[in-house]
């Protein structure tokens, strides 16, 4: 009778990415808020947005949303967006574990990044699965910073610096389609968008989302609370 030995064929090793070293800072930034602002802001905030993440790596923010309020208005635009990637927050609820991971995208030279809200446990068969929000930054038109939200929709940023945070305010909308650029009428956008970088001391920060509309006031109103988490193989 023949007999068989099983053999074990190892898997070659995957090549972990190394961090960039951390002399090389990231400009990209602090050229946009200019060297007077920027120093006005506390260093936490300049560590995170002057780090060069490199090629191939990512940076985890974990925590919490501790508020979330919309409107009436703010969740039918909310669940309408859902075709172009579901931009907005979909529920109200607070005290949800959140995440975000910022990745480098050296294709367009700019980031990717990654917001997941978890969700209260369902009271029914149906599993309550996260939100994921996807966004890409990427560091170019009039304004010197876009961020892409799906469907080639993106928005406009200015940054400024305020109050020692750091805000990313909407300058405008538009539409891509090819090399075509097109700004979208103030009638056919959401409103002003704010989103602040807020320090609060011990490796803790605040994302704090704002959209208020021209003639509906506030539509959604969003906090969270992160601070970064760091990798097992670069704790060692």
């Amino acid at each position: 009778m023949q007999r068989f030995e099983a053999k074990v064929i190892p898997f070659p090793p995957r090549p972990v990415p190394r961090p960039a070293p951390a002399d090389v800072a990231d400009l990209r930034f602090r050229t946009l808020v200019g060297e007077a602002d920027w120093a006005r802001l506390p260093v936490a905030v300049r560590a995170r947005f002057g780090r060069h993440i490199g090629e191939g790596r990512s940076i985890l923010y974990a925590g919490e949303v501790v508020e979330c309020r919309m409107s009436r208005c703010g969740r039918l635009l909310a669940e309408a967006l859902r075709p172009i990637g579901a931009p907005l927050p979909l529920s109200r609820e607070a005290f949800v574990p959140a995440s975000v991971s910022v990745t480098e995208d050296p294709a367009s030279g700019g980031q990717f990044w990654t917001r997941i809200y978890g969700r209260p446990p369902s009271t029914s068969l149906r599993t309550s699965f996260p939100q994921v929000i996807r966004s890409a930054k990427r560091f170019r038109g009039p304004t010197g910073l876009e961020e892409y939200i799906g469907c080639g929709i993106g928005i406009a940023l200015r940054v400024a610096v305020e109050d020692g945070a750091l805000h990313f305010l909407s300058d405008h909308y538009f539409v891509r389609i090819g090399r075509l650029r097109l700004r979208l009428p103030a009638l056919l956008t959401p409103g002003r968008m704010k989103v602040s970088h807020v320090d609060c001391g011990h490796g803790w920060f605040a994302f704090v989302l704002r959209l208020d509309h021209p003639w509906l006031g506030a539509l959604v109103r969003q906090t969270a609370l992160f601070r970064e988490r760091v990798a097992a193989e670069e704790a060692l």
